[in-house]
């Protein structure tokens, strides 16, 4: 399977899971974040308690990479301090701007790096860092 398929696979597979996909009702943090070029509509909640991200939760709705972009920002972010959780968002910012580029490097945002060449994709763009 060629590396494309298989990030073709993740984000589809991110975009199908409804674990993420939720509605918090405790939650310390939430911001809402819309893209008017393509409507995506992303509320995203988390409960941090004594500097850990306990839970995060999104809702709204947008097309297949807003949707498995916020997933995998969850997947990565949950259970992190909120220092790890602002590198690793500040990480995949830079991936996406490609200001780093090092696979290792980029080991830590997990399935997120299928979004890694998703800057080939300018209208796309602003879909894959909303919920970031």
């Amino acid at each position: 399977m060629e590396m494309d398929q298989l990030y073709s696979d993740i984000i589809l597979e991110h975009n199908q899971s409804q674990e993420n996909k939720r509605e918090l009702e405790k939650f310390t943090l939430q911001e809402h974040g819309h893209n008017p070029s393509c409507g995506d509509d992303i509320t995203l909640r988390a409960d941090i308690q004594d500097g850990i991200v306990k839970d995060a939760a999104y809702t709204g709705h947008g097309c297949a990479i807003s949707q498995a972009s916020a997933d995998m920002m969850i997947d990565v972010i949950k259970g992190k301090t909120v220092e790890e959780a602002l590198r690793l968002t500040n990480l995949f910012l830079d991936m996406i701007k490609r200001e780093v580029t090092d696979d290792d490097e980029l080991e830590d945002l997990e399935d997120a790096i299928a979004l890694k060449n998703i800057s080939n994709m300018p209208a796309r763009v602003k879909c894959a860092v909303l919920a970031w």
